[in-house]
């Protein structure tokens, strides 16, 4: 398994939940029910907490990583990604919070302190700086992102169909279809 220890913290594991082989889930990381960490993707929990909500999907060559506790900044900023996410190809997640139903698109980099409402999408290659907060039921693009429009009803149901749709394909690959 793809499962490290840092210190004294070990990745918790929800029920059903898949990891390629090629994934790297280090120290204080817990992974909700039904969620699936895709290839080459690392969850590094090394110096605060990453939390993976349930139905959520990490996609391929994802980046997640925290930043340290402090004086300054006693809680320091993990990174929390709520239930029924999908986190699309190559993205980096860095100390920031997503919200619950949410997109985000390959290649999009969330920096420290940033919170991502529920019912966002975010297009991909999009920049959202520290401690941007984006606006529920919003899509929004570009380095910086900024709000494109908002999100027909039809994009915010897609919002948990695509992650119901990586939770059925993270129930092949268990059952080895």
């Amino acid at each position: 398994m793809p499962l490290s220890n840092y210190l004294d913290t070990f990745p918790v594991l929800g029920e059903r939940i898949f990891l390629h082989p090629s994934c790297q889930i280090i120290g204080d990381v817990k992974l909700g029910d039904d969620s699936s960490i895709w290839c080459n993707t690392v969850l590094r929990g090394d110096v605060n907490r990453i939390v993976i909500g349930r139905g959520s999907n990490i996609q391929d060559l994802t980046m997640g990583h925290v930043s340290h506790k402090s004086a300054d900044k006693p809680e320091g900023s993990p990174l929390i990604v709520g239930d029924y996410v999908t986190i699309g190809h190559s993205a980096i997640l860095h100390g920031c919070t997503i919200g619950n139903e949410c997109m985000i698109g390959m290649g999009s980099i969330i920096m420290d302190d940033a919170v991502v409402s529920d019912h966002v999408m975010i297009g991909a290659g999009s920049l959202v700086s520290p401690g941007k907060v984006l606006e529920s039921g919003m899509l929004y693009m570009g380095r910086p992102a900024k709000a494109v429009r908002a999100l027909t009803q039809e994009e915010i149901a897609y919002l948990k169909y695509s992650a119901e749709h990586y939770m059925r394909v993270k129930d092949n690959y268990l059952q080895g279809k």
